[in-house]
């Protein structure tokens, strides 16, 4: 079921959203101080193409470079990645068949808004908040 869920999302969101992440990362990259968002940009693209299946965890050793980071990050960049979440989330919901893409894409938006900090993990490892990479 994840395989399906995987393939339909990359046609009606996960690529966009994916192209939309990739921008992001490209330009922080290009401003050199703000490489670290555009490494966390890249992460979150990876994950946009593919969600199902793997879940967002807190990272313990995020500290407060994290948090200030993150909302630079949300003024420059995750204001706009997630009206895009939440635009595709409706529009997808619309259809029934399209429930579990929209919930998805309402999943992405706390990422999008703060992806400092936080790790990327498969759903079997489970949501433990004591993540080390």
């Amino acid at each position: 079921m994840r395989l399906i869920l995987n393939l339909i999302w990359l046609v009606f969101a996960g690529f966009w959203m994916a192209v939309a992440y990739l921008v992001a990362g490209i330009i922080c990259c290009v401003l050199i101080v703000t490489i670290p968002f555009g490494i966390a940009s890249f992460r979150i693209a990876n994950y946009a193409l593919w969600p199902f299946g793997r879940t967002i965890v807190d990272r313990r050793d995020a500290g407060v470079g994290s948090l200030i980071g993150n909302v630079i990050w949300i003024v420059f960049a995750g204001i706009w990645l997630a009206i895009g979440h939440v635009l595709t989330g409706i529009v997808l919901c619309v259809t029934i068949i399209g429930i579990p893409l929209g919930l998805a894409n309402f999943k992405l938006i706390p990422v999008s808004l703060m992806p400092l900090g936080k790790a990327i993990v498969p759903v079997d490892r489970g949501t433990d908040a004591y993540y080390r990479p």
